[in-house]
């Protein structure tokens, strides 16, 4: 196991370009003809580790299954592989070295709480689009607006040989993911006893970024669209959100609407952004810690800590499962370790530290990026007075039909008071549909009336 691969230079250069308003350099093509080679298309090293637990990048997962049919669930490609070793709360600190805080602070505070650990399965992989683009990326995008927006950028990641932390959370927010979706995200707040009552919310996404022959300066700083449905319970059915999500934060920031169905009408909701509570969350969850991490990012100053071998979610097909319910998957304090797998990865490790005279309810966050897809999968959130407060976890699968590798499971832990809020519960309902089809037209402040009508 290693320890975090120290990148001062990297990112003391990264930062002081920052603080100038100046755009951060591009590499060079020596660089660049280093993906596909020594390094995979996204960037990450292709060569596995030294004692063997990490194996080489062969491609991801590239087929679906055997079995699978569009629009059904997603067979477990790896259901077969066995337990390696169980971390749990009487042997965790054996392990320590490639744990969060917030995974330390899990097994301090549950008993039940344990990690099946599996063998590393390299299953990231992302249409030769995305690759194509994700190099042409590397030679020509630039961050602007001190790290808040970026330029000369299209379809693919934009950094995939990141030089600081404010490109690396860029890969995740423009990680390739479909050009347009619509899924139930529906979640659970049990209460520290394990009650609950699911809130089922219906998500629809259109990517513009992703658009073929779309770029950066042609999408009219629109990055997405996104539109959430309330569906249940009764008291909250027919509630509409809507969110014009921008590329450059600086220059225009997101837009967002609401429909509340008791009034009967369309208003603005500027405080859609940020450490405002997200949906039905019950005070667990913030606006920017959906998908782990989301919107503008100029009240933190980002610091790219370096690269570490870590115990991470991965492959968590057994938690997507059709074959569950949502029943089977809550249980007091946390999920039920009994569907959770956990692999040896490589992880990028960033911090944000609030700047002096913002404002936010975290004073400081330490991020985990998978090396191979740049999706957060962990997150350490620290509170006013710099006392760790909340651990986030990301479940993450290969969506082979598209292909791309994102969550299918997300679940936000406040450690005070002992209880969490999970999402993306789908197992009661369709899974994702990438072949929905929508347009920007959709999408309009007009349109939420009639959406949210019950």
């Amino acid at each position: 196991m290693s320890m975090i691969k120290k990148t001062a230079l990297a990112t003391i250069v990264g930062a002081a370009v920052l603080s100038l308003g100046v755009a951060q350099a591009k590499v060079g093509a020596d660089k660049a003809g280093q993906l596909g080679g020594r390094l995979t298309p996204m960037g990450s090293e292709k060569a596995g580790n030294a004692s063997g637990t990490i194996p080489a990048w062969e491609g991801g997962i590239t087929r679906a299954p055997a079995g699978y049919r569009a629009g059904s669930g997603h067979p477990d490609p790896y259901a077969s592989d066995k337990v390696l070793f169980q971390v749990t709360p009487a042997n965790y600190e054996r392990y320590a070295e490639a744990l969060s805080e917030g995974q330390k602070a899990m097994f301090q505070k549950y008993k039940t709480y344990r990690m099946d650990v599996y063998p590393s399965r390299r299953s990231a992989s992302f249409p030769q689009r995305t690759y194509d683009f994700t190099k042409r990326n590397a030679t020509q995008c630039e961050l602007v607006a001190d790290g808040d927006g970026i330029k000369n950028c299209a379809e693919g990641f934009p950094f995939p040989i990141p030089n600081n932390a404010y490109e690396l959370i860029w890969n995740h927010k423009l990680k390739y993911k479909g050009v347009s979706v619509r899924s139930y995200s529906n979640q659970a707040t049990p209460s520290a006893g394990g009650a609950y009552t699911l809130t089922r919310l219906q998500e629809e996404i259109l990517g513009l970024y992703y658009k073929p022959g779309n770029t950066s300066e042609s999408i009219n700083n629109i990055l997405l669209y996104y539109k959430q449905d309330v569906l249940a319970p009764a008291r909250l059915a027919g509630g509409v959100l809507l969110v014009h999500e921008t590329l450059n934060a600086k220059a225009a920031p997101r837009q967002a609407w609401v429909y509340n169905p008791g009034q009967r009408r369309v208003r603005r909701a500027p405080n859609v952004a940020y450490d405002n509570p997200g949906t039905a969350a019950d005070g667990l969850r913030t606006n920017d810690m959906t998908d782990m991490f989301n919107g503008a990012m100029d009240r933190f100053t980002w610091t790219l800590v370096g690269k570490k071998e870590m115990l991470i979610p991965y492959n968590s097909y057994a938690a997507d499962s059709e074959k569950l319910k949502v029943s089977d998957l809550i249980r007091p304090g946390h999920i039920n370790s009994d569907y959770l797998r956990y692999e040896w990865h490589r992880v990028w490790v960033v911090e944000a530290k609030l700047k002096a005279g913002q404002r936010h309810i975290n004073s400081r966050r330490t991020f985990y990026l998978d090396e191979d897809s740049y999706q957060i999968v962990m997150v350490d959130h620290y509170d006013g007075q710099g006392k760790l407060w909340r651990y986030s976890e990301a479940e993450p699968i290969n969506y082979y039909e598209v292909p791309t590798l994102w969550t299918t499971l997300e679940t936000h832990h406040d450690l005070k008071s002992g209880r969490y809020i999970t999402g993306l519960l789908d197992n009661d309902d369709k899974p994702r549909d990438f072949s929905f089809q929508s347009t920007p037209a959709d999408y309009s402040p007009q349109n939420l009336r009639n959406s949210g009508v019950r």
